[in-house]
């Protein structure tokens, strides 16, 4: 397993990403002094966003359930936690655009390579009651 997001099994096939990055940022709160640069004082952490890109072949290796479920993770609007393929949690994320582009259409509509790109903003845990409807949605 490469990673896990949500419910969803990031492996090598059939769902993969051959490329990530993510971003991580401060916050500032800017003051004005006369005749000196603004004072910036540190307010926490800013947004931290992971973004994921891989290839589907669904004709060949499949991956459309997976493409699914992220989908509907994404449609769900609930944070969800994110863990790297060797037990690192990464923390809570809430799914904010799948993007898809499929090329190299078959004669049912559907392409034979599809090139897909997750984007996702760091979250707090939810609460809960949050967490309880996430795992009720989950089995549904």
């Amino acid at each position: 397993m490469l990673f896990m997001i949500g419910a969803v099994a990031v492996e090598v096939w059939p769902f993969n990403f051959h490329e990530g990055s993510s971003s991580n940022e401060a916050t500032f709160a800017e003051k004005a002094v006369l005749g000196r640069r603004p004072i910036l004082e540190a307010v926490g952490d800013g947004a931290s966003t992971l973004k994921f890109s891989g290839r589907l072949f669904p004709q060949k290796l499949g991956g459309m359930a997976e493409l699914d479920q992220m989908q509907a993770q994404r449609a769900a609007q609930y944070a969800v936690p994110v863990m790297r393929g060797d037990g690192t949690p990464l923390g809570w994320f809430v799914i904010t655009q799948v993007e898809v582009k499929s090329s190299r259409f078959a004669a049912d509509g559907v392409g034979r390579v599809i090139e897909v790109e997750i984007t996702m903003k760091q979250s707090d845990p939810p609460g809960a009651v949050g967490i309880g409807a996430i795992l009720s949605s989950l089995f549904n």
